[in-house]
């Protein structure tokens, strides 16, 4: 009789672990914030899952990821549709921040780009004013930088018969720039940058901007994020608003080095290991775009006395696919 039941909790134990069954993540434009000793992972949704938002899951190890604790079922959103938030369609490119006690997002909806506040990491992010940044004209894929001196700079993408990087001041308390700085980032100038492989406007977006030794490093993606050769290369200069000096060694993400369709348009973090990682989308497969998966890469810095900047390179061979368990 024990050995029957003994056999039968084996079994039971060998279906359970069968029914685990792994799933790649689709984000697209994706973004990890790192707080406390978790990783949070949120993203422009690849599928129709749950409401239209930004759903988030978390993860102690950068492989395996799940939805918070919190969550009541397997989509938890962090920002939803009409829950005192702009936006009625197009929710893309999130980054999340914090400054003091307050945790921000900023994002695309309509494609104009909005912020959010929340006392929690886990959000629900929403606004006091349902507005955008700059109801002016369309702008999409904010990142916002604060510099050593507190001063923070949104710098995001505007539209002139292409897509191009701009800069400007930003007011955080007003969630607000102060236009009479904007300033546009640099033209489209690199073979890289324009592949025949999809013919379409200049397009330059998804920027992150990191500060190392009073230089500024601004990594954009450029092409049409269908095209097999969208890529990830980095510009340094000076100041928060350039002049930028585009560096030869662009681009230092692309499908020669990692081995898949349009790699780009992520976002730098630390890891929990002291690492730099890079993550960041590609094709669905050779055949089709989307849904995108998400990707993560270490990348390392590397001092050149040379030229008195770093040098950066994703390490292909060690790709992290995240994925998300379930159980069925």
């Amino acid at each position: 009789m024990k050995f029957t039941i003994f056999c039968s909790l084996i079994i039971i134990s060998a279906m359970q672990l069968t029914a685990q069954r792994k799933q790649e993540i689709f984000f697209a434009d994706p973004t990890i914030y790192v707080n406390g000793d978790k990783y949070y992972l949120t993203g422009t949704k690849g599928t129709r899952e749950g409401p239209a938002g930004f759903a988030v899951l978390e993860s102690k190890d950068l492989k395996t990821w799940a939805p918070p604790a919190a969550a009541d079922d397997s989509v938890y959103m962090i920002l939803t549709r009409g829950d005192q938030t702009y936006g009625t369609r197009g929710f893309w490119a999130p980054q999340i921040f914090q400054a003091n006690d307050t945790y921000y997002l900023t994002y695309t909806a309509d494609e104009h780009t909005v912020l959010a506040s929340s006392a929690s990491v886990l959000g629900p992010y929403r606004q006091d004013e349902v507005a955008p940044i700059d109801i002016t004209e369309k702008n999409i894929d904010s990142f916002v930088f604060k510099d050593d001196d507190g001063k923070y700079y949104l710098y995001h993408v505007r539209f002139n018969e292409g897509n191009y990087l701009w800069v400007a001041e930003f007011d955080l308390k007003k969630g607000k720039i102060k236009p009479e700085t904007l300033k546009k980032c640099f033209d489209q100038t690199e073979p890289w940058e324009a592949t025949p492989a999809y013919k379409s406007v200049p397009i330059m977006e998804g920027p992150t901007v990191i500060r190392l030794k009073d230089k500024y490093y601004l990594f954009y993606s450029a092409n049409h994020f269908e095209n097999i050769d969208y890529s990830v290369g980095y510009a340094v200069s000076d100041s928060p608003f350039g002049p930028w000096i585009k560096q030869k060694d662009s681009p230092i993400l692309h499908r020669s080095i990692v081995g898949e369709n349009g790699s780009g348009h992520g976002d730098f973090f630390e890891g929990l290991d002291g690492e730099l990682y890079y993550v960041y989308h590609v094709h669905f497969n050779e055949q089709r775009v989307g849904p995108r998966r998400t990707r993560i890469v270490p990348v390392t810095k590397q001092w050149d006395s040379n030229t008195g900047l770093y040098k950066f390179r994703v390490k292909p061979n060690k790709v992290i696919i995240p994925t998300r368990a379930t159980l069925r």
